[in-house]
């Protein structure tokens, strides 16, 4: 079993940074692929960024070159680093852990989520 928590969500104005945490629980953090999904009211939850348990890193094209990924090991979090804020990244952002990544990019995700963040961007 794998627990997620994430903070860092709040209001920021358009062009604005946020950095969002995921802390996870278990011993077994190192092994698994680690990923930041959204939801906006009224829209279904998107895939935004996906990093491997080697580092590999993958980006939805809407925020790619904006939105960093990363992870530290020995502190069992991983980090959704955001830039040039938009409008349109309003949404709660979710932790998911536990999914599968293809070479190409695709990520299947897993199982563990966490209870999200809102994140707000005001024009």
């Amino acid at each position: 079993q794998v627990q997620l928590v994430e903070s860092g969500g709040g209001l920021v104005q358009a062009g604005g940074s946020l950095r969002l945490s995921c802390a996870a629980s278990g011993r077994t953090f190192s092994s698994y692929n680690m990923a930041w999904f959204r939801q906006a009211p009224g829209k279904e939850r998107e895939f935004v960024a996906v990093i491997g348990w080697n580092g590999s890193a993958y980006y939805a094209d809407s925020v790619k070159g904006r939105f960093t990924i990363s992870r530290d090991n020995a502190k069992n979090t991983v980090y959704l680093q955001m830039n040039r804020l938009k409008p349109e990244d309003t949404a709660v952002y979710y932790c998911n852990a536990g999914g599968s990544l293809f070479n190409s990019g695709t990520y299947y995700r897993g199982d563990y989520w966490g209870q999200g963040t809102q994140v707000t961007v005001s024009s």
